[in-house]
C-alpha cells in the first residue's frame, strides 16, 4: 500500500482544497492529512473560523481521506512520515522547496495550486459581505 501525507490548516473548506486533496489521494492507496491544531495556528499568527475538532470533522468526511492527524509544529514532518510510513509528502506548490529534506525519508511533491482560490480571499469576502 503507497501512503500519501499531506499538511495544512484547511479552514473555510473550498474547491481548490477538494482539488488538492484528490490529486494527493491519486498518487497513492492512503491519504493522511497532518490538520494544524488551533495552538499551531495560534504560534503562526493565523487564527481558524473553524475550531480544529470541526476542521478535523470535515476533513474526516471527504472520500479522500483515510486518517486525520494533529500538526502540533513544523518539526513533526520526519517522524510523521516514519511513524505512519509514509511513501509520499505532497503540498502545495508555493512551498516549493521547502520540505526538500524529506526527500531522505519519502518521495516530496509539490502540486500546482487552483488558480483563482484561496482561504484568505474566502474568508476576506464572507467577512466584507456579511448580511
Amino acid at each position: 500500500m503507497k501512503r500519501v501525507i499531506t499538511y495544512g490548516t484547511y479552514d473555510v473548506l473550498h474547491y481548490g482544497h477538494i482539488n488538492l486533496l484528490k490529486r494527493a489521494k491519486s498518487l497513492g492507496d492512503y491519504l493522511i492529512v497532518a490538520l494544524s491544531s488551533d495552538e499551531f495556528n495560534a504560534l503562526k499568527n493565523k487564527k481558524s473560523y473553524y475550531t480544529y475538532e470541526q476542521r478535523k470533522k470535515i476533513l474526516e468526511s471527504l472520500r479522500y481521506v483515510d486518517l486525520v492527524i494533529p500538526e502540533h509544529d513544523w518539526e513533526q514532518k520526519i517522524s510523521d512520515v516514519q511513524k505512519y510510513q509514509a511513501d509520499i509528502f505532497v503540498m502545495g506548490d508555493d512551498w516549493k522547496g521547502k520540505f526538500d529534506f524529506l526527500k531522505d525519508y519519502c518521495e516530496v511533491i509539490y502540486l500546482p495550486r487552483t488558480p483563482d482560490v484561496s482561504s484568505t480571499q474566502t474568508k476576506d469576502y464572507l467577512t466584507n459581505n456579511k448580511t
